[in-house]
């Protein structure tokens, strides 16, 4: 009697269950970044561009990170063990790592990955090459075997410029450095979908839910990488006054570069916080120079190059208030860094644009048409080279500007052609403290003879004392090394000093947990609620 009467119940109830509203699904949280430069180039190890590299952080991980002392401390790493000799080095994996396809990470994709990573970076180049293996033990531990002393193992596995060495499941690893892996399948806390990137406009990261971060809080490149958000959208906008009504209106969220000239307007607004820029995080400009093609393939007419650019007026025109920049720094490390030095900066610390002139006519300078490629597009790269291109013209130099945006400069700059083949002769860049500070990272150290960084600078003498340095512990000793390399940079003139400045970030006053390292990394942040 009871069963026939629950049937039409039971039908009611799922009637009203499908005809009530539904709750509306939660909306996705997002921070919505824009970079200095757009994206291009999604491999970090093909490319030394700076984007590249802070979307390898989201994407990929380390072994080892560095905190915001400058302290070393592992990452995907649970441990590294060195024989007493220090010729030794046992490395294991933590549990629970993954990549993003949920496929284990092992010692064999790390080995592979550092063995791609060392073929381009010079610091990489330099541990292999005092080393005889660098084995598989089992699925969770590898061995580097020295053969010589190496001072720097360890700040080889955790730098993070100018080519970071992230960790690629073997298959990837296995492509050739100068070719882009065919996926982005890393380990890291930001997942990415090549399907929904639309170069020039925008790339999504959604956060890793296969992710185990470390139990440790966060700290610089280190610790815990816990992600509070859904998704990180690197969204293009070109224009530098464009970037900044939009981070005043809240439309996007972070800046990577404060545009200089605005940074006093975005201080004085309370919704927006623009960080210091110093230390570490100073920006380093410099013109690179073609030591492969004339006129630069000459010494003295690079020292004439050099002789011209007046620190003080290049500094002055970057648009920033008086305490964010130094009027002159004559160290390749940077200023107010631990291998700060002046050996070496006689020659240049008096710049003249006469004395320049009469060097190059002394040098036999003949009028021949130096090609600058020119970053309009950069909010860094543009003040500081608009100067320099004047110093250049005032000395003599016959500067033929090729203005155009960093992505296609960034590959022009390979060419190693004459300039009537669609070469170059000057690149002005930016490098930042991450860059510099290190003689071992630092690319106007390190590259020399490499035929590894536009530029192709080469000293023999530079190559012994970099030896010299890597093998090196004790630190006096390593200053004094450092100051005979500087010598080196200085008299081959394989850069050219344009200033040392800040390099401040911006972001919206409702972020919070933000770790100023240097460049935008986007765990540990959180949107404060209204």
């Amino acid at each position: 009697m009871i069963r026939p009467l629950v049937r039409p119940l039971v039908a009611l109830a799922a009637a009203l269950l499908l005809a009530a509203p539904r709750p509306a699904p939660a909306q996705e949280t997002a921070i919505r970044l824009v970079m200095n430069n757009e994206l291009q180039s999604l491999d970090p190890i093909q490319t030394v561009s700076v984007v590249s590299r802070t979307f390898g952080f989201l994407v990929w991980d380390t072994l080892v990170g560095e905190d915001a002392s400058g302290t070393y401390r592992p990452q995907m790493l649970e441990k590294w063990e060195t024989s007493a000799d220090r010729l030794t080095w046992t490395f294991t994996l933590r549990d629970g790592l993954e990549w993003h396809d949920g496929a284990p990470v092992t010692a064999e994709d790390c080995v592979a990955s550092l063995r791609r990573w060392a073929a381009k970076d010079g610091l990489g180049r330099q541990m292999l090459a005092a080393s005889s293996d660098l084995r598989v033990v089992d699925s969770k531990t590898f061995v580097l075997q020295l053969t010589r002393p190496f001072g720097q193992v360890i700040e080889a596995l955790g730098k993070s410029a100018p080519y970071a060495p992230f960790m690629m499941p073997a298959r990837l690893a296995a492509t050739s450095p100068s070719a882009q892996i065919p996926e982005i399948i890393g380990s890291g806390p930001f997942t990415f979908n090549r399907a929904e990137w639309r170069p020039g406009d925008r790339a999504v990261l959604r956060r890793n839910t296969r992710y185990r971060p470390r139990a440790e809080p966060a700290d610089g490149l280190a610790g815990g990488k816990v992600v509070h958000v859904d998704r990180v959208d690197i969204v293009s906008v070109p224009d530098s006054s464009t970037r900044v009504a939009a981070l005043q209106q809240g439309e996007i969220d972070w800046l990577e570069r404060a545009p200089l000239d605005f940074v006093e307007r975005m201080k004085r607004d309370r919704n927006i916080v623009v960080t210091p820029g110093l230390g570490r995080s100073s920006i380093f400009g410099v013109l690179t120079l073609n030591h492969a093609q004339p006129p630069f393939n000459n010494p003295a007419i690079r020292r004439a190059a050099q002789m011209a650019i007046d620190q003080s007026e290049v500094m002055a025109g970057v648009g920033l208030p008086r305490g964010m920049y130094l009027d002159q720094c004559l160290s390749v490390y940077m200023c107010d860094a631990p291998y700060s030095t002046e050996a070496g900066a006689d020659a240049f610390r008096r710049p003249s644009s006469e004395r320049a002139r009469q060097m190059l006519r002394d040098a036999g300078y003949n009028n021949e048409r130096v090609v600058l490629l020119h970053s309009g597009d950069s909010a860094l790269i543009n003040p500081v080279s608009l100067v320099a291109i004047e110093h250049l013209k005032r000395a003599g130099f016959n500067v033929d500007v090729r203005s155009t945006d960093w992505s296609s400069v960034a590959q022009m700059r390979l060419n190693r052609n004459p300039v009537d083949q669609n070469g170059w002769s000057v690149v002005p860049l930016v490098w930042t403290g991450f860059d510099m500070e290190n003689p071992l990272a630092n690319p106007a150290v390190v590259y020399s003879c490499t035929n590894a960084y536009p530029g192709w600078w080469c000293d023999p003498a530079r190559t012994a004392l970099i030896e010299r340095f890597a093998a090196e512990y004790d630190m006096a000793k390593r200053r004094e090394i450092a100051a005979e390399i500087q010598r080196s940079v200085h008299d081959n003139v394989s850069i050219v000093i344009l200033g040392q400045f800040a390099g401040p970030s911006a972001y919206r006053a409702n972020l919070r947990g933000v770790l100023d390292v240097g460049f935008p990394v986007l765990w540990n942040v959180q949107r404060a609620m209204r």
